[in-house]
């Protein structure tokens, strides 16, 4: 990988760290996701419409394809997330969707773009699943798990936190070979794919919130300012991968972006308040190292 293409992805993991801590902070669902879409397509309006003036009328069926199914699946995605911070800790939520997701990211690309780690990589893969054992809690995790009841909320906080994040984490898998087919073999603009996937959302959600007009009226009430944060800094984050996917195998490109962990683990004892933030950092310390062999093979 080269230093441009890292660079672009340590950027990126700073500023996905920072957006997914507001979006907990929120406590959002689906109406906080179509505040998010609505926004990005306002504020990047003027850089998306002029990209798409100049590319889109090139294109064909495959462009339009990947675009719907970019926006379907992010869409789930989006959803999940924010099912699983309503559920759970930004703690144990985000480090196993960030750690599952790359992993199975790896192994499509493998699959679908030959892209084959060496020896090397292959225990980089390790590293990061022992990563996210320890991040999530480490032995404190297994014990809040299987205690017997003595806390029977927080083990059910801590399994609940799992279930959604290793979800999530098949969903990061999903559009992130969809996103990087399409940049790597198709040519498409990363910015593009963002900002049109986005505008491709908003139909599927409006009638959700149109029979939840006063939910939303609630919730922009409460949630516009991180709304607008997520809005500003999410589509940098992730047009900053898709640059760097197109310069660097995505098997590399997809785990080193989860140094992320790094911050938010950081950012999540904090600010947030949770606990457990020696086993996390470690674990997250782990899971940098597993990213860098990762990259080297």
């Amino acid at each position: 990988m080269s230093w441009t293409a890292l660079g672009l992805v340590l950027l990126a993991a700073l500023l996905h760290a920072a957006w997914n801590v507001a979006a907990k902070k929120a406590g959002g669902n689906h109406h906080f996701v179509l505040m998010g879409a609505v926004l990005i397509v306002l504020l990047w309006a003027p850089l998306g419409l002029w990209l798409a003036w100049q590319d889109v009328p090139q294109w064909g069926a495959a462009e339009w394809g990947f675009i719907l199914a970019s926006a379907l699946v992010h869409l789930v995605y989006f959803n999940v997330l924010l099912k699983g911070y309503r559920e759970s800790d930004l703690t144990v939520v985000y480090p196993v969707a960030r750690g599952t997701g790359p992993l199975l990211s790896a192994v499509g690309a493998m699959l679908l773009l030959s892209e084959w780690p060496t020896a090397v990589g292959l225990a980089g893969l390790a590293s990061i699943v022992g990563g996210i054992w320890l991040i999530a809690g480490g032995p404190s995790l297994w014990r809040k798990a299987h205690d017997g009841g003595h806390d029977p909320d927080q083990r059910a906080r801590v399994r609940a936190g799992i279930a959604w994040g290793a979800l999530t984490g098949v969903l990061i898998a999903g559009y992130t070979l969809i996103d990087g087919y399409a940049v790597k073999v198709l040519l498409m603009s990363p910015i593009l794919i963002d900002y049109l996937g986005n505008a491709a959302r908003i139909p599927f959600m409006l009638p959700a919130v149109w029979r939840d007009r006063d939910g939303w009226r609630a919730a922009w009430a409460t949630q516009w300012r991180h709304a607008v944060l997520m809005a500003v800094i999410s589509p940098l984050a992730y047009v900053l991968v898709l640059y760097a996917a197109q310069q660097a195998p995505l098997s590399h490109v997809a785990p080193a972006r989860e140094v992320s962990m790094l911050f938010a683990a950081l950012i999540g004892g904090r600010l947030l308040g949770e606990a457990d933030r020696g086993w996390r950092l470690a674990g997250a310390a782990l899971m940098a190292a597993g990213v860098v062999a990762l990259a080297a093979g």
